[in-house]
């Protein structure tokens, strides 16, 4: 302990005798007097986005506990492109990159890196319906584009003298859910991707599979400025430490890079054909009506995709009708006149989710309340109350959804509703239609909180040139 304040004493001494009298501060302690940790990173999934509750991602998540572990707030500056957050982290601008940045040979000249926090392999990404290329060599004819000034771009350029057959494009007005979406819809063949990103993304581009994998595994870390003052880094390799043997790394991985079941692949190619197609001219008015009744648009878009496809003259069997499929007694509760108005329908359901809703107990807090609502919407509001009573009676909590819903179906087995003061329930499509409808919205909620280029997509052009 005492080498380095002797050290530190002859330091200030020496510049005290040329003349200098600004104090020698460092980087932790700029951060510190500061009173926060300023983040340089890039939007999207593998790193920050806004999503229904604040900022979040997993780069984000990390960064904002390293700043919990100084003793500070974090900030979070987004750069506008992928080549420019060197240029902000040299220009003072930020402490530190997290952005899902790989440690390479090259990089090593230009920051100083932390330690590494996970390992990733680039892979090739192709358009199904074309052969599946297993190499480097494949790729011949094919149109590529990757993220300019990212490790993808390098290890192009790298293959280049050995492959010059290959062509691809590098892109700086673009992001990697961009590419991902020309692959999707046959606008180039290829693009490059970590496998985090496309493990978390792939539901979304249910026309994209990955080909191989490019060269062994590399390191993710964050990276700083490379100069004579490490006591930032030195903090960070400290936190780390602990964030591995505290299991704080394995949950942000688990919570964004291990999703929970999603659609299968066509139920998928069919959600995104219809936000394509059928959402633009019905999302105003979900907004509208939702701010109308302090609901999440999302919710009832993703409400409405399931009565209906986001089809308003779609009719059922048994009579049900328009976007949001209301009931003639449903409707005339609302105070409906037309249940074909999109309006009008999209007001009818909403207010008589709020109507079930408020029925619950006030005790039930959300998310539950929204499941259970949901739940009554399909059900019924008393076969739903007969559930809560038959879990109950099993040992389960009425207030708490997991219970519930995993009895749901035993509601149509006439040894349990033979108990139930409302008799028989198709139980099981109530579960079937809540779970539907939590993975619509999360696909909507995923599009919008990224800008997504799904749901703006129209008009979006993106001409291909081949490199030379």
């Amino acid at each position: 302990m005492c080498l380095p304040i002797a050290l530190v004493c002859v330091a200030g001494a020496f510049a005290w005798l040329k003349g200098e009298d600004a104090p020698l501060v460092s980087r932790v302690d700029e951060v510190r007097e500061r009173g926060a940790l300023v983040m340089l990173t890039r939007s999207g999934a593998s790193s920050y986005f806004l999503g229904s509750k604040g900022e979040t991602g997993p780069e984000y998540e990390l960064a904002r506990q390293f700043a919990e572990h100084l003793g500070v707030d974090i900030e979070v500056k987004v750069a506008d492109a992928f080549g420019d957050l060197q240029h902000m982290l040299e220009a003072g601008e930020g402490d530190l990159i997290a952005a899902n940045l790989t440690r390479t040979p090259a990089r090593e000249l230009d920051f100083r890196f932390g330690p590494a926090y996970a390992d990733t392999h680039t892979q090739v990404v192709v358009r199904r319906g074309i052969r599946k290329p297993r190499e480097l060599a494949d790729l011949a004819g094919l149109k590529g584009a990757v993220v300019a000034d990212t490790s993808y771009e390098e290890q192009l350029l790298a293959a280049a003298g050995e492959h010059p057959e290959l062509a691809w494009e590098s892109r700086a007005d673009a992001g990697m859910e961009d590419l991902l979406l020309a692959v999707d819809e046959g606008r180039i063949d290829y693009t490059l991707v970590d496998e985090r990103i496309f493990l978390v993304n792939r539901q979304f581009y249910p026309n994209v599979r990955d080909a191989f994998d490019l060269g062994p595994a590399e390191p993710l870390a964050w990276a700083f400025v490379r100069d004579d003052d490490d006591s930032l880094v030195q903090q960070a390799e400290l936190f780390m430490r602990h964030a591995e043997a505290d299991g704080v790394l394995a949950a942000i991985d688990e919570r964004f890079f291990r999703p929970r079941k999603k659609l299968d692949q066509i139920g998928m190619l069919r959600f995104v054909e219809r936000v394509r197609d059928r959402l633009p001219p019905w999302l105003p008015l979900f907004q509208e009506v939702a701010a109308e009744h302090d609901l999440d648009w999302r919710l009832l878009a993703a409400m409405a995709y399931q009565e209906s496809h986001w089809d308003p003259t779609a009719v059922s069997p048994t009579g049900v009708r328009g976007l949001m499929m209301l009931t003639l007694n449903t409707a005339d509760e609302m105070g409906l006149s037309d249940r074909e108005d999109p309006l009008q329908s999209i007001r009818g359901g909403a207010g008589y989710l709020v109507y079930l809703r408020d029925r619950l107990p006030e005790r039930i807090a959300e998310p539950d309340r929204t499941y259970f609502a949901l739940a009554a919407y399909n059900l019924g509001f008393g076969s739903l109350e007969d559930a809560r009573v038959l879990t109950q009676r099993m040992g389960g909590d009425p207030d708490r959804w997991a219970d519930v819903e995993q009895n749901l179906p035993l509601l149509a087995k006439e040894p349990y509703f033979s108990t139930l003061r409302n008799g028989y329930a198709r139980g099981h499509e109530a579960q079937r239609y809540v779970r539907n409808i939590t993975r619509f919205y999360d696909a909507l909620v995923w599009m919008d909180t990224r800008a997504h280029p799904l749901l703006a997509s129209h008009g979006n052009s993106f001409e291909v040139i081949a490199a030379p």
